[in-house]
């Protein structure tokens, strides 16, 4: 099986949560192929350079050749690549496991939020994710809270 981990990687938070999803998909799923953008020096090694025909022909291969697309979409907006990838990759018809980890979809049965929301829209104290891309996602994927839950959906895909 192959796969693709998608995410943001320019800040030490993005590049933990990948080293850490990562590690966790490899331990559990030893066998599969997991192409991570940020271990690809050929284009994001910042000491170098990649211009963004190289950048879209490798990470374009790389997604049409998996199997499975795993897009973190934490972050007060999806990363705009992230947001690219999963658009490129629900072309394919493929399944799409995206993990949104961000505290604020707790307490949606929580009165006192809704009745605040209701009466006051800037009152809003959960989170919005653009609707196309959650469309996509959902159409051929689940979206999961946790990374333990991101490794399971991915080794249930894995036969």
């Amino acid at each position: 099986m192959k796969a693709y981990l998608a995410n943001g990687l320019f800040s030490i938070g993005d590049r933990y949560v990948n080293e850490l999803l990562a590690r966790e998909i490899r331990a559990a799923i030893p066998s599969i192929e997991l192409y991570v953008p940020q271990e690809n020096d050929a284009i994001n090694d910042k000491n170098a350079y990649a211009n963004s025909l190289a950048i879209a022909e490798a990470d374009l291969s790389s997604l049409k050749e998996s199997d499975v697309l795993i897009a973190v979409i934490d972050g007060v907006e999806i990363d705009s690549g992230v947001a690219a990838e999963i658009g490129a990759f629900s072309m394919l018809n493929r399944p799409i496991i995206a993990l949104f980890s961000d505290v604020r979809q707790l307490g949606r049965t929580n009165s006192k939020k809704i009745d605040a929301l209701i009466e006051d829209g800037t009152e809003n104290q959960f989170i919005y994710r653009n609707l196309f891309v959650v469309g996509l996602i959902k159409q051929n994927g689940a979206i999961v809270s946790t990374v333990g839950e991101a490794v399971e959906q991915v080794r249930a895909l894995h036969k």
